[in-house]
């Protein structure tokens, strides 16, 4: 053999010898290649048996079936006596939308509540027409046109909410109303237009009571409730 042949015959040696290094040899325990078009399979966890892995239902009803009525009411059970007329009410309300829970229902009442009061007070029409219903809307509008067209201005001062508490519910077709009994603390005044107060008093704290009613489409993808009533409670 030429010198030339005798040279790639080693250089071809030493190649084969570096990819065996490289590459490694087949031990049988290897992954099989990855097919890019296969469906991956994948199996679900299944729930610890001491129940204390709950799945959260969807907003498919049916799917409560699978939760406990323990755990699927606790939170209605919390505003609303068990077996009273409201709590039925509110488990209608639980059923017909999984998400709702008046806890948090009710948490957010009093935070639109305070809001409203304040708006009302600083005549911020935009932020009313976010939370109040057309009809509702109107009034406070017309209210708020007819003192900026006496040159009078309303000062108010949010104290805060002593008690709030859901009273009445219902639910017609996809529609829910919830009626709220509010007890807040407030400081209002309603000056002229050369500042002398023409109701209210700016120094004294007063308690004021008010049943509002909150409405919404359990169907619509809006999660917000908007006011749809509101009347002053001399109870």
């Amino acid at each position: 053999m030429s010198f030339g042949t005798i040279f790639f015959i080693v250089l071809a040696a030493i190649v084969l010898f570096q990819l065996r290094n490289v590459l490694g040899r087949r031990t049988g325990n290897e992954r099989p290649p990855y097919d890019p078009y296969s469906r991956t399979e994948t199996t679900r966890e299944e729930p610890a048996a001491n129940g204390n892995v709950v799945t959260l239902p969807s907003r498919r009803a049916e799917e409560n079936e699978n939760v406990p009525a323990r755990l699927l009411y606790e939170r209605v059970d919390k505003v609303a006596t068990p077996g009273s007329p409201l709590n039925g009410e509110l488990r209608k309300i639980r059923d017909a939308d999984p998400e709702f829970d008046p806890v948090e229902f009710l948490d957010g009442a009093k935070v639109a509540y305070e809001m409203i009061v304040n708006g009302f007070a600083d005549g911020d029409r935009k932020l009313l027409k976010g939370l109040l219903s057309p009809e509702v809307y109107a009034d406070f509008e017309k209210a708020i046109a007819a003192r900026e067209a006496s040159g009078q201005k309303m000062n108010s001062s949010f104290v805060g909410i002593d008690d709030a508490k859901i009273v009445a519910a219902e639910l017609q077709d996809r529609n829910a109303q919830i009626t709220v009994r509010m007890v807040s603390q407030l400081i209002s005044a309603t000056v002229g237009p050369n500042g002398e107060v023409v109701d209210g008093d700016p120094e004294t704290v007063v308690e004021v009571r008010d049943v509002w009613v909150f409405a919404r489409d359990i169907r619509s993808r809006d999660p917000n409730w908007k006011l749809v009533g509101t009347e002053s409670d001399e109870a």
